[in-house]
């Protein structure tokens, strides 16, 4: 009954929901695009942050209508730098509301076009507003001239990682952990068995942060015509209120917003004209990598899953299915017109054997003559690095975090919290091990022995073919590797990256691979074949497209992990994955 109610609603929702988008649709089948204006200067509204990709979900594709893909701000600054039309960049900044990679590639992409002559200003009412602006004001720097609220702040004060622990939480419920790893450095269990940070953990941590304030010491020096040493001193001394950010040379004025927009018209002329960056991309002609040589542009976005690719629009989250992975590098392969694949990663990791499904059809790709060049977004660790080890390139931001060549496994023992509550369970089996990973008992010590086992299968695997693709001896990348996560910077150092950048540098290497020109053009295609919205209406019908049981009734079944905690603890199954990171 519950869920046929479900269903009603759902078919009701997705009725009122297909009546609106098919308005929309409509108005723009009957509207067109208005061309560039003679002389315009772009904006960009850096607070609202990027997204790797959006799906073809059409859910996702109304729900995130204004969010940008990273491909599509690097391609259109890219565009605009050559284009006679655009006369200068004005961008708003302060809360850079993504990872340090994804900064660091836009910053690149914006240092680019400064290369053009063409004027760079960005504009931000504070960068940490009573909290670290760090990042925010790192990719600022990449512009000629930054322009502070008087009432703002420079939150530069060094990076910091904040993790909590709940064993202590774990052990006043009653509930057990049985969990191991290969080997000191895979930390993120000890979430669970530890207190506090590990001498590992906070070594691997403390190094990690090492790097990237190194890099954002090195790009703000070299920005602002200063010394590394000097902004060191900055960021012992920061955070800093307005004034003083003005007079440490931090920010060249201050003002407010309508006076910079008004400032920046002026010296561009009454008759200039202001065009968002994404209405920018879709009116020019020639779009960014939409001709030339036909390379594949698969993505590999969010933890390593089982099954398929899916996007949760509600919290603009992805998870890389190794169905969807394996079917689009087959389908790259079996296309004639294809000559290269280009392999964005930006995942934490996941599932052991969806990780080497994947790693098969890299390795059969290149078998296929089909060079594959991975480019590493804010992360690609543990099972992300997996998926990537066997490209013919590898190419990370020098703040990509990347590694964690390990595994961890292992289950709670909730049969104290349950008795605690007053509840008690029974079991019935047929096999010794029928229950190995239940919950209501330890592992036996035969048990244990079997696990430890699995885990170093798991890890010789894992480190075998990275030395296989990495060129490397086995006891080289046992070196690098005990879970350990490295910045892209110094993964390269250690021989697990070829090349520091991103998109670009990957397509520059697709080039070299090809060798094409190093100007040549290159046609990105996404694979699996990204479908618009009419083409999937035409295909499935209006209210199939838009009212799938499975897009609505994700709305009435938010809260169900929440009753389910109430009857298990979730187990952390997933074996090639790293710990979440608060680095601020």
């Amino acid at each position: 009954m519950r869920r046929k109610i479900g269903r009603i609603l759902a078919w009701i929702g997705g009725l009122t929901v297909g009546l609106v988008a098919l308005t929309i649709l409509l108005v723009v089948l009957l509207s067109g695009e208005d061309p560039v204006p003679d002389q315009v200067i772009l904006e960009i509204n850096l607070e609202q942050g990027v997204a790797e990709y959006v799906p073809e979900d059409p859910f996702a594709k109304l729900i995130s209508d204004d969010v940008r893909s990273l491909r599509d701000v690097v391609g259109a600054l890219d565009a605009a730098a050559s284009d006679d039309r655009v006369v200068g960049l004005l961008a708003r900044g302060g809360g850079a509301a993504m990872g340090f990679a994804q900064a660091q590639e836009i910053r690149d992409a914006v240092l680019d076009f400064g290369k053009s002559g063409k004027p760079t200003a960005i504009f931000a009412e504070t960068f940490g507003e009573f909290g670290a602006g760090n990042v925010g004001y790192y990719l600022a720097t990449a512009f000629e001239r930054i322009y502070l609220q008087p009432s703002g702040d420079v939150g530069l004060m060094g990076l910091a990682m904040e993790h909590p622990f709940v064993k202590g939480t774990l052990d006043s419920l009653g509930i057990g952990v049985q969990m191991d790893h290969r080997y000191e450095y895979k930390n993120a269990m000890n979430l669970y068995t530890e207190t506090k940070f590990t001498d590992a953990h906070r070594e691997a941590s403390e190094a990690l942060l090492k790097s990237m304030v190194d890099q954002m010491v090195l790009g703000i020096s070299q920005a602002r015509g200063t010394t590394p040493e000097a902004v060191r001193d900055l960021i012992n001394r920061g955070p800093f209120l307005a004034l003083s950010a003005h007079a440490e040379g931090l920010v060249d004025s201050l003002a407010y917003w309508d006076e910079v927009h008004g400032l920046v018209k002026r010296e561009h002329g009454e008759d200039t004209k202001w065009l968002d960056i994404k209405n920018y991309l879709k009116r020019i002609d020639e779009k960014p990598y939409g001709e030339g040589t036909k390379v594949a542009l698969i993505y590999g976005v969010g933890p390593v899953l089982r099954g398929k690719s899916a996007y949760d629009p509600l919290y603009g989250s992805a998870t890389m299915g190794a169905t969807t992975l394996t079917k689009a590098l087959r389908d790259a392969v079996k296309d004639k017109d294809v000559r290269a694949i280009l392999f964005r990663i930006d995942s934490p990791g996941g599932s052991y054997v969806a990780s080497d499904a994947i790693w098969r059809e890299v390795a059969k790709a290149k078998k296929a003559d089909k060079p594959v060049v991975v480019s590493m977004g804010n992360v690609a660790g543990s099972g992300g690095y997996f998926v990537a080890m066997n490209a013919d390139k590898i190419v990370a931001q020098p703040g990509s975090i990347t590694g964690s060549i390990g595994v961890l496994a292992g289950k709670f023992v909730t049969t104290e919290f349950w008795e605690r509550l007053g509840i008690t369970w029974d079991t019935a089996q047929v096999g010794e091990n029928a229950l190995i990973w239940g919950t209501g008992a330890e592992f036996t010590p035969e048990q244990w022995a079997k696990f430890q086992t699995w885990l170093d299968r798991i890890y010789e695997d894992f480190t075998a073919k990275v030395a296989e693709g990495r060129d490397m001896s086995q006891a080289d990348v046992h070196a690098v590797a005990k879970g350990r996560i490295w910045t892209g910077e110094d993964a390269k150092a250690h021989g697990l990256v070829d090349e520091l950048g991103g998109m670009k540098t990957a397509m520059s290497l697709i080039r070299e691979a090809l060798e094409l020109e190093a100007d040549a053009s290159l046609n990105l295609v996404v694979f699996p074949k990204e479908k618009t919205l009419i083409e999937q209406v035409m295909e499935k019908g209006l209210i199939r497209t838009l009212s799938r049981d499975d897009a609505l009734e994700r709305l009435t079944t938010e809260l169900q992990p929440v009753f389910r905690f109430a009857r298990t603890v979730r187990q952390p199954r997933q074996v090639l994955e790293m710990t979440p990171m608060d680095i601020r």
